[in-house]
């Protein structure tokens, strides 16, 4: 299990890697600087949810750890571990339609809210990952 003990961290590839599933209770850190924008995380066994200058970016029930974390105009492409099926939420354009590919598997296209978000559900196996795109059409 990979989890990110100090809860959010910079990678050395230039993403980021958050969330930390093993802890019982709700830990956080705020005003994590990144590439000029603050984070926030918060995280334990039961949520993991990550903000953007106090924007929503990313949730999953239970909680997961995510690496290689990384959003672009047209994608946003992570690793997600955790210790059972989960629900993943991503915050995204409004109205715009994506691709949504597990483990480079074409899953299907989705449809974006009025709000953004988009909603997953990743059967995950315990000492395994996925890994996740949702491309922009």
């Amino acid at each position: 299990m990979a989890v990110i003990k100090e809860l959010i961290r910079k990678g050395a590839n230039g993403t980021l890697s958050f969330g930390n599933f093993e802890l019982d209770a709700k830990q956080k850190k705020s005003n994590f600087k990144f590439e000029g924008d603050l984070y926030k995380v918060k995280t334990f066994k039961e949520i993991t949810r990550l903000e953007k200058n106090e924007m929503f970016v990313y949730e999953s029930v239970p909680g997961t750890v995510v690496t290689d974390f990384k959003v672009t105009d047209q994608e946003t492409s992570f690793v997600v571990e955790g210790l059972t099926d989960t629900s993943i939420t991503l915050e995204l354009e409004p109205e715009a339609e994506y691709e949504v590919f597990v483990d480079d598997t074409s899953f299907g296209k989705m449809k974006a809210d009025l709000g953004g978000k988009i909603n997953l559900s990743l059967e995950i196996d315990a000492d395994s990952t996925s890994k996740i795109r949702v491309a922009k059409l």
